[in-house]
């Protein structure tokens, strides 16, 4: 049959380009923000601005504004170039115009309190409903090309955006059940362990599904385009593609080591994610050596420094994240800045430099024109460069500092640190440095988007069609593939069993989404059969109806960002939450039966508070709210004076009630039909014990449910012990 004419639509990919770098900048410029307020906090601007509430959208602005559209824009570039094939214009632009109006929604609702309180997984139930509709969109266009290509076999860039495809749903919907409390407010459908293993793994595997796949996509085109040289090795390319499909999803576990996670969930995590390590240095071993014989064009071409430093940080965080799976490093690096400088080495050195690349590459092509400056594209790459390095390395010296700190003793037996900001204000400084990385970081950023900026004012008045000659639409694949084999055949010269499997798409896509849920399953369902029968502790009793309302407070604010509910095995732990000069309890499994979602964190800026209950009073707490700085010199937390003059929303108690009756959380006749009226009792005791203590009488604000639930953190495991109240 004749070839066909065949005009690319590259207008969605010009749209997802300058969306990257729009939203680049945002979410970049929000976390300088974020990193400043930790060493300066009088710029926490409340309610709206502070660290708590600006940190998810940071996060949320980077992973999926900048590093999502810049996934578009290399998924809609390359698939049709190597299924030579259009994508559907209609789905492209609903596609695109949803994704930016669910970035603006994340953008408002967040630093506006409406949050789930998980994190990667903040945004409330209608922009997830969102987010599902226009990923389904983009898989359908994406599927859509495939079923309309005119090649037969699927390239290597092709089997990670499928992967990235299917197991990214995949973790979206089953990470984001959950029961409305109304428009912007839900709980979880899991609580306590269930929750804490569900969050994990879909928190590590939306790192390897959207920060580790569809880039490793994006390396297998665009790193072979700009070197001018095939890839290293096709089995190198199979080998890496399906075990790192498989053993990636059981890694999560790894996050929640010493918890109250069953240790041989956590156990096979760590297994599992040391084996990870093997994969993904054969990926980065394959894309380096693609750039034999051509490192004299990498001294030269901007675009192949961007991709060999890229690259070179993929090796060094998938060699990082396996150490610290390990038990007993993760016991040091656990809830220190350590996490942080890894989670940036992979996120600002792997995805931002891989996303730069391909930008450079993409302008003059897209723009049909010159890059207006290769000297400024260096320029970019050694300012971005440096920035990164300051940025990882002060944090890893921040991380290390603070594990040490917080577990030594000194000769005579006791914490040689007691006082948790004793570590507080020794970190400031890296947080300095920290602060002039990201600078220098997001500098380079602002010099690429004006480099960009006028290489398209050098545009031209119409942009040419790209048109290219086709070969027919593939018919049917299996027809295809039989046709193959009998010519192979014919020729004595086999064909290879993968090579099959790349003619069939729906077949290879099965076969994804089975190594995705079969490593899913062996993990979920042990995990949930063993949740079902976790211990109940007698004492343990859902929260009231104002400590609820409360705890929803604590959500909005963000406090989980900084602070941990999880007293670990350990005796420094157990000694530095203890009471009286008793060590506390470490943390059971029972304790979090009505915790929806679970609030174990994975930071501590501040001190740990799954104990805090009854170690201070409350008029502590309401200047600690008020004015952190005036209970605990040298706090970097930020102050909340409007929890003091805002009125509790007695009207939305019944419905979150309710809601958690839903969830089957065992409140009382008197809980299901008069929580209002419970929670004014309970509001007016706690007013009245802050008025005895001499604060002021403020039974109807915000500060008292707020400090309602943090009197109750604790006392129930205590009051198992024989403890009081």
């Amino acid at each position: 049959m004749p070839n066909e004419s065949l005009r690319y639509d590259d207008a969605i990919v010009r749209k997802f380009v300058t969306a990257t770098i729009v939203w680049g900048a945002v979410g970049m410029l929000v976390g300088l923000w974020c990193a400043l307020q930790l060493a300066l906090p009088s710029l926490n601007v409340g309610p709206y601005f502070t660290f708590g509430r600006l940190r998810p959208l940071h996060t949320n602005a980077v992973i999926f504004a900048f590093a999502g559209n810049g996934i578009f824009a290399a998924v809609y570039y390359s698939s049709q170039r190597l299924l030579k094939a259009r994508p559907l214009a209609r789905l492209s632009s609903l596609h695109f115009w949803g994704w930016q109006a669910i970035i603006v929604a994340a953008a408002i609702t967040l630093p506006l309190g409406f949050t789930q309180g998980k994190e990667y997984a903040e945004l409330e139930w209608p922009i997830d409903i969102a987010i599902a509709i226009i990923w389904v969109t983009f898989g359908v266009n994406f599927f859509a090309m495939v079923r309309n290509r005119r090649e037969k076999h699927l390239y290597v860039a092709l089997w990670f955006y499928i992967a990235t495809i299917v197991t990214v749903a995949i973790l979206h919907i089953f990470n984001n059940l959950v029961v409305p409390a109304g428009l912007f407010k839900s709980y979880s459908i899991y609580a306590g362990v269930e929750d804490a293993f569900m969050q994990w793994w879909y928190g590590h595997n939306a790192v390897a599904f959207i920060l580790t796949t569809p880039f490793l996509g994006l390396m297998y085109y665009f790193l072979p385009k700009a070197a001018e040289r095939p890839v290293f090795s096709y089995r190198l390319s199979i080998l890496h593609f399906w075990s790192l499909v498989f053993i990636y999803i059981w890694a999560g576990p790894h996050h929640l080591h010493y918890t109250a996670l069953p240790q041989w969930a956590a156990t096979l995590g760590m297994i599992f994610s040391v084996m990870l390590w093997m994969p993904s240095w054969g990926g980065m071993i394959n894309g380096l050596l693609t750039l034999r014989g051509a490192w004299n064009k990498v001294a030269e071409d901007p675009v192949l420094k961007f991709f060999v430093v890229a690259i070179t940080f993929y090796g060094m965080a998938t060699f990082e994240g396996p150490m610290l799976s390990i038990k007993s490093v993760n016991a040091l690096s656990h809830y220190t800045d350590w996490n942080i400088a890894h989670v940036h080495g992979g996120a600002l050195g792997w995805v931002g430099f891989m996303v730069f690349g391909m930008i450079y590459w993409l302008v003059p092509r897209l723009y049909q024109t010159t890059l207006h400056s290769k000297k400024l594209a260096t320029t970019h790459f050694w300012v971005a460069t440096i920035g990164i390095v300051l940025y990882v390395v002060s944090m890893w010296a921040a991380g290390i500092t603070q594990g040490l700190m917080w577990r030594a003793f000194d000769e005579t037996g006791r914490l040689q640190y007691p006082d948790f900001l004793q570590t507080v204000t020794r970190l400031v400084p890296m947080y300095w440095v920290r602060a002039l990385g990201g600078s220098l970081y997001i500098a380079g950023l602002l010099i690429g988007a004006y480099n960009i900026f006028k290489t398209w004012q050098s545009r031209p008045n119409v942009y040419a069609d790209i048109e290219v000659e086709a070969p027919p639409m593939v018919r049917d694949a299996r027809v295809m593939a039989r046709e193959a084999r009998v010519l192979e055949r014919a020729a004595h010269a086999p064909e290879h069993w993968h090579r099959r499997w790349e003619g069939l798409p729906a077949l290879f896509t099965t076969l994804t989404v089975l190594a995705v849920l079969v490593a899913s399953a062996f993990e979920i369902v042990p995990t949930f059969l063993i949740a079902d029968n976790v211990p109940r502790i007698k004492t343990v009793k859902p929260y009231t109806p104002l400590e609820l309302y409360g705890r929803d407070i604590y959500l909005a604010e963000g406090c989980y960002n900084c602070h941990s509910q999880m007293v670990r095995p350990f005796i420094d732990e157990t000694v530095r939450y203890g009471q009286n000069g008793q060590p506390a309890e470490y943390s059971k499994a029972g304790e979090f039966v009505y915790d929806h979602p679970h609030q174990w964190g994975s930071k501590r800026t501040g001190p740990d508070l799954a104990r805090e209950g009854g170690r201070r009073d409350e008029l502590w707490h309401l200047r600690h709210f008020e004015n952190p700085r005036a209970t605990s010199p040298g706090s970097v937390m930020p102050a909340y004076p409007h929890l003091l003059e805002d009125t509790i929303a007695w009207n939305v108690i019944q419905d979150r009630v309710d809601a958690m009756a839903m969830l089957n959380v065992p409140y009382d006749a008197r809980a299901l039909a008069s929580a209002e009226d419970m929670a004014r009792e309970q509001a007016r005791a706690v007013a009245a014990r802050l008025v005895a203590q001499g604060g002021p009488d403020i039974a109807d604000k915000d500060v008292i449910a707020l400090i309602a639930y943090m009197q109750r953190l604790g006392v129930d495991i205590r009051l198992s012990q024989g403890g009081t109240r």
